[in-house]
């Protein structure tokens, strides 16, 4: 049956806001238009003025399932994520068992039919086990349905290694998704190598840690003609080194995170392993620079690594706590209340960074509203203020350092292939 929403706020190709309908019809959108009529066998959902943007898109989230569901599963992750007005997500392989076969690939897939709230998308390992060693059959896993490949909570250590695993990605036409440290210069840290861990005599992890696999693996996506993918990028020789890259044609896109464009080690108001995530909160300058990267194209849009942890686990402090925190839900909220409302970005700059541009980047069906495209949309409240609680998280994580922040533009319905998935008030 169609579903006309009615006096809907959406973007036009000016960045404004103007009153529309929108129609769906057969999971995809059918017509746009300042007023349809509605016929009697058709269903209206009435907006009252809210916001519609294209469902966002995170090509960076750990569902923890299998092995890690005391933190996350599909079910729980899926359902924050389209609390936070996410419609398709990409899980990291950092499971166990890890997605490095075909067999383990196909049961990840039928998991997710049976279990998932938005789209996912699985990645697969780069490696077997995630253990550098010995490359996964990445012709298998593509067939399988891996979505790219990464060994995303670690770095490929072995230049050899990443160089082969290129070679075999581009003979796909598959990315190589990385996340970029060389554990011979982390040192074990659990913070940035800065002013914070001088003052509490913490172990640090210094910035180049990051920036020299950045440098090493665009090299080596120049000589494959891999797409290569940087994750979470944290530091200004990062950027820079990306932004050269680019100058040069080499293959390389870039994601940054909202508690990168919004933190530094500064912000860290205690030993508080809410705070702990890798990489760290860097330098301001650091943070200055990320944000100059998203606003020239260097960075080609924004990703949560959504990481979520226990209580307990997150309890045991600066030293011992795992990293990571949580992300889907607190998003666009976040960002849209610190970009946007006090002018460093426009609102269509924001959606276009969590739609648009992972969608063309990864060549992903959606990011966009306009007839013909898959019905997958948030309906966003811009207008009311709302404090951060975690308690109130449909992910199983509340492992947040925003905890308390008060933001405007929350999600208040998302809809998925012409259903909606999740709604304010009706969870």
């Amino acid at each position: 049956m169609a579903i006309i929403f009615q006096r809907a706020r959406s973007l036009n190709e000016r960045g404004e806001l103007v009153l529309t309908d929108i129609k769906i019809d057969g999971g995809r959108i059918v017509a746009i238009a300042p007023c349809i009529e509605a016929h009697d066998h058709e269903e209206v959902i009435d907006v009252c003025e809210q916001f519609i943007a294209p469902g966002f898109i995170d090509v960076h989230v750990h569902l923890r399932e299998p092995g890690g569901e005391h933190k996350e599963t599909i079910a729980t992750g899926t359902l924050a994520a389209a609390k936070g007005g996410f419609t398709t997500i990409a899980a990291m392989p950092n499971t166990k068992p890890v997605p490095d076969s075909k067999q383990q690939m196909e049961w990840l897939m039928q998991r997710i039919r049976e279990t998932a709230h938005v789209r996912v998308l699985p990645y697969a390992a780069i490696t077997v086990r995630q253990a550098g060693k010995q490359l996964v059959d990445f012709a298998a896993l593509k067939e399988a349905g891996a979505f790219a490949f990464t060994d995303d909570g670690v770095g490929i250590q072995s230049a050899r290694m990443m160089y082969e695993a290129m070679q075999q990605a581009a003979a796909l036409d598959m990315p190589i998704v990385a996340h970029c440290e060389d554990e011979t210069l982390t040192y074990k840290g659990c913070v940035h190598d800065g002013a914070f861990a001088k003052r509490h005599g913490l172990t640090g992890i210094p910035s180049v840690c990051e920036a020299v696999h950045i440098a090493r693996d665009v090299l080596l996506a120049e000589a494959t003609g891999c797409h290569y993918h940087v994750c979470h990028m944290s530091t200004k020789q990062s950027v820079r080194i990306v932004r050269e890259a680019k100058q040069a044609g080499i293959r390389v896109t870039a994601e940054v995170t909202p508690h990168h464009l919004l933190l530094c080690d500064e912000d860290i108001p205690t030993l508080d392993a809410n705070f702990k995530m890798n990489p760290p909160l860097r330098t301001k300058e650091d943070q200055q620079a990320l944000i100059e990267g998203l606003l020239d194209g260097t960075i080609d849009f924004i990703a949560t690594d959504h990481a979520p942890h226990t209580k307990e686990e997150k309890s045991e402090g600066m030293v011992l706590a795992p990293f990571g925190i949580v992300g889907l839900e607190t998003a666009f909220p976040l960002l849209y209340t610190h970009l946007v409302e006090k002018g460093v970005c426009t609102l269509k700059q924001l959606v276009d960074w969590l739609a648009k541009k992972p969608a063309e980047t990864f060549r992903i069906d959606g990011g966009e509203l306009k007839v013909g495209a898959k019905a997958d949309f948030v309906v966003i409240d811009l207008h009311t203020e709302q404090v951060i609680d975690p308690h109130t998280f449909a992910s199983k994580g509340k492992n947040t350092p925003f905890a308390g922040w008060v933001c405007k533009g929350w999600p208040t319905m998302t809809v998925v292939d012409g259903k909606i998935v999740w709604q304010k008030g009706r969870e």
